[in-house]
């Protein structure tokens, strides 16, 4: 008999993105930009953080995601800094791992990021996930002096970082000399002249398994991503634009000397919400998708369809009301329903990508803690043990 080649799904994550619990949420609810909350409100993110990495390690997730984002006095994204939360969560916990989706590089020094990540992997016994983003918010990236609203600009810079954290995560001692950076600086140091230098820490894990988000599907991301064996996470994009951008994936991998199945080195990501039945999973989830709408729509970050790709990658706001959560779940950035429904289509998805082995569920800003820790229990007792 033959062997069994393909691999099955059997990593499953959660992402969750730092929001604090929002009033009225909805397209009808408080606008936006009219949210702003005073510092108490805005610490209950880290209490949310370690409820939800104390549920990951107990029901089996590999992974507990978290997102860096800067000065949302709205109550959206409030994590400033992934590896310093890591190490908290890491000592509160057993066996999860937290995931950094992702480090927003052009709003940190390279090395001082590095650094940052080194000390959390050895502090945490290697269960620290090192992950890159160039960012989407003008007034994080901007107000740290580097540029956003330059896309040329902002992705020339992130990719010269990247290649500088890498030489640090890789090479016992290194120099760099590039547009942004000149590492070290031709200065005297005790009596010589600096020629090289070296990252105190290293990280303890090596190779550095190193992620990073597939917004627009660019061939050069993807052929940078492909050149510097970086690995992708797909989330909450339309069906169609997922198959396109995996096999795109593969291909530029295949450039670079690196053979993969379609899936291999990526990560799948859905929003979700369980339900006894489609309409009732639909009815608890709008609001939070009309929030979440709301929201990133000016900021033109969603991909629920063909459209919607289009204007990310001319970095184009969107209307909110043109996405709905009937399409979502029509087009799979959604999965809303019984467990079984999404079980299911999980085995479709094994079946059409044989070398995908990671799924990532998340829900959309404003969900409340309790939801959220109420679906990940659901999903793992009903949803994970069909992929054991």
């Amino acid at each position: 008999m033959a062997a069994l080649v393909n691999p099955v799904i059997t990593r499953f994550s959660t992402l969750y993105v730092g929001h604090i619990e929002l009033e009225r949420c909805g397209l009808d609810g408080v606008p936006a930009d009219d949210r702003r909350y005073p510092n108490a409100r805005l610490l209950e993110v880290f209490d949310t953080a370690a409820a939800l990495a104390r549920a990951t390690d107990a029901l089996g997730y590999e992974t507990l995601w978290l997102a860096e984002h800067h000065f949302q006095h709205e109550g959206y994204e409030c994590i400033p800094n992934i590896p310093m939360l890591a190490v908290d969560l890491a000592h509160r916990t057993e066996r999860v791992k937290i995931g950094c989706a992702f480090n927003i590089v052009p709003t940190w020094h390279p090395l001082r990021l590095a650094e940052d990540f080194a000390t959390a992997d050895v502090l945490t016994g290697g269960r620290v996930v090192f992950g890159v983003g160039r960012g989407y918010h003008s007034r994080e990236v901007e107000t740290f002096g580097n540029p956003m609203l330059d896309a040329e600009a902002n992705r020339e810079l992130f990719e010269e970082q990247v290649e500088v954290i890498l030489k640090a995560f890789r090479e016992e001692s290194f120099s760099h000399r590039g547009k942004h950076y000149t590492i070290p600086p031709d200065v005297p140091y005790r009596g010589y002249r600096l020629q090289e230098v070296t990252l105190v820490p290293r990280p303890r894990t090596q190779p550095v398994e190193v992620w990073q988000p597939i917004v627009s599907g660019s061939a050069r991301s993807l052929d940078f991503m492909a050149a510097h064996g970086i690995k992708g996470v797909v989330s909450a994009t339309a069906e169609s634009v997922v198959q396109r951008w995996f096999g795109e994936y593969r291909e530029a991998a295949a450039r670079y000397g690196r053979k993969r199945e379609l899936g291999e080195d990526l990560i799948l990501g859905f929003r979700m919400c369980l339900d006894d039945t489609v309409a009732g999973a639909i009815r608890r989830a709008r609001p939070y998708f009309e929030e979440h709408a709301k929201f990133m729509a000016p900021l033109g970050m969603l991909r629920y369809s063909e459209e919607h790709v289009t204007a990310v990658a001319a970095r184009q706001a969107q209307s909110a009301t043109a996405a709905t959560l009937d399409n979502g779940v029509a087009n799979r950035t959604w999965l809303c329903g019984p467990p079984r429904d999404v079980v299911a289509y999980l085995k479709e998805v094994e079946q059409r990508y044989p070398g995908l082995d990671h799924v990532m569920i998340a829900w959309a800003l404003g969900t409340p803690r309790a939801l959220m820790l109420e679906q990940l229990e659901r999903f793992a007792t009903e949803v994970m043990p069909s992929f054991r």
